[in-house]
């Protein structure tokens, strides 16, 4: 049998506490979204001023990059670059830039979403966040 990481609630409190640390210090009004490897709530936390549509497009971006093992932005590329049909992907509904998965020794422990700016500034957030795990 296989054993893999997982997040805990200490590495969740820590990601968030860094993500959230991230977007006051551009004094950036987000939300920020935390999910478990099949893209599970684990967290989530919309901060004063961020618009409450973000929290689901947070948690959207989060749940995509979980389950694809990838950044949402990979999603967004394809789009973009024509490939349109990928729109009618089934249970991907956050293919924008702003999900970024976690990974521990090649495993995806799960994947922070954010939301609320420009979505290269949603994934500086998140990659914050992830980065006080120092994996």
């Amino acid at each position: 049998m296989k054993t893999k990481p997982v997040l805990e609630l200490t590495d969740i409190k820590a990601i968030a506490a860094a993500a959230e640390a991230e977007a006051h210090k551009n004094h950036w009004a987000v939300t920020i979204a935390i999910v478990d490897d099949g893209g599970h709530a684990l967290w989530l936390q919309r901060l004063d001023g961020a618009p409450a549509i973000s929290a689901q497009i947070a948690t959207a971006k989060a749940h995509t990059a979980a389950l694809g093992r990838r950044e949402s932005k990979a999603y967004e590329d394809v789009i973009n670059q024509g490939r349109t049909s990928f729109l009618s992907a089934p249970t991907l509904q956050g293919m924008l830039e702003g999900g970024v998965p976690i990974f521990k020794d090649g495993q995806c422990l799960g994947a922070v979403g954010v939301s609320g700016v420009k979505s290269p500034e949603d994934a500086q957030i998140a990659k914050a966040g992830i980065a006080a795990l120092g994996l």
